[in-house]
């Protein structure tokens, strides 16, 4: 590139590219129009790196919409790319495409989220057997389920009842130390055993 007063000419090697007239205002913008289309169309493909390219191409378009999402996040894109080729290797694509739509509806952006959500639902659950007791009876007993309604229908009344009282003063019972104690009543009589 070159600069002079009058001119910004750009070259390749020796050979001339194009020259602009030489503009002095701050944040212009000149000759975009001519390569605009251009720049436009390989934009948005270098922003993708091939992994993200080779992830979009196995987890379908719905995969980059979640990609963008997460862009917009605070989150390394480029190691959250890596992470989920990882989980992919590991359990999928079909798998990760399922856990990434549900991360995405519940708003959950990373590969973290979605990693725990193939954990769970590759973990088999193991169902525990009910307690039994020594004694019988005791396991033949049936007993209602408790239900906390009431107790939770009368916190929220006592709180509501105390949010509704105006806030009063309270004297306290503590002596005040900051007083002298003479023993001389105070009705002015100088004698204490009246």
């Amino acid at each position: 590139m070159k600069a002079d007063a009058s001119s910004v000419t750009l070259y390749d090697q020796h050979q001339e590219i194009v020259s602009y007239a030489r503009c002095w205002q701050r944040g212009q913008v000149l000759g975009a129009q001519r390569f605009q289309k251009e720049l436009l169309a390989q934009r948005a493909a270098a922003q993708r790196s091939a992994a993200q390219q080779r992830l979009v191409a196995w987890l379908g378009p719905a995969c980059e919409l979640y990609l963008q999402r997460l862009a917009n996040t605070d989150r390394s894109l480029g190691r959250q790319v890596r992470e989920l080729l990882d989980l992919v290797r590991e359990y999928g694509p079909e798998a990760v495409a399922t856990a990434m739509h549900q991360a995405h509806a519940a708003g959950a952006f990373g590969a973290d989220y979605i990693g725990n959500l193939l954990h769970q639902q590759q973990r088999q659950r193991t169902i525990q057997p009910p307690l039994r007791f020594h004694d019988p009876q005791l396991n033949e007993l049936a007993t209602d389920p408790l239900s906390l309604a009431d107790y939770d229908a009368f916190i929220l009344h006592s709180k509501k009842a105390s949010d509704d009282l105006p806030a009063t003063e309270t004297r306290t019972t503590e002596p005040d130390h900051h007083e002298p104690t003479t023993g001389i009543d105070s009705g002015g009589d100088d004698d204490p055993q009246s």
